[in-house]
């Protein structure tokens, strides 16, 4: 149940119904493949061993826009990267969304990104974008989750 009441208050609060302007600078990143990942060995946690998505994008594209408080960064993750069940891949999709917008890597934008990754997955995996936003204050990662992402103020 409180699984279910938190898919609720995260798809609300990570700006699913949102209008978002144009965009003003675009960066994408190419999708190499978007086969099915081959089986993986599972640990008794029943994570894979091995990464099923190895080599794949895990980010598509990144887009900064901005909003009616700031600038957006509105991060397009790849099916790999919606569905990769790998430990340590979040790290990695960091590190791809930091390649294609460095001036991303700013105060409280990862855990916003951590949140989005870990929780809006769960409980939005189809929303076609995760907004992080730079102006949001930096508090730590549990006050992010606890914010439904979006530290600092409701996504508008």
């Amino acid at each position: 149940m409180a699984l279910a009441a938190a898919g609720v208050l995260l798809t609300a609060g990570c700006g699913g119904n949102e209008s978002v302007a144009a965009p003003t600078t675009t960066t994408t990143t190419p999708i190499t493949t978007t086969t099915p990942p081959p089986p993986a060995e599972l640990t008794p946690a029943g994570l894979p061993t091995v990464d099923p998505y190895a080599g794949q994008p895990l980010i598509e594209r990144t887009e900064w826009t901005t909003g009616q408080d700031g600038a957006r960064l509105l991060v397009f993750p790849t099916e790999a990267g919606r569905r990769t069940p790998f430990p340590g891949a979040e790290n990695r999709a960091w590190l791809e969304v930091l390649t294609a917008a460095e001036d991303a890597d700013t105060p409280g934008m990862y855990d916003q990104f951590r949140c989005h990754w870990v929780w809006a997955r769960l409980a939005a995996p189809n929303k076609p974008s995760w907004n992080l936003e730079p102006w949001r204050p930096a508090v730590g990662y549990d006050a992010v989750v606890q914010a439904a992402c979006n530290p600092g103020g409701p996504e508008r």
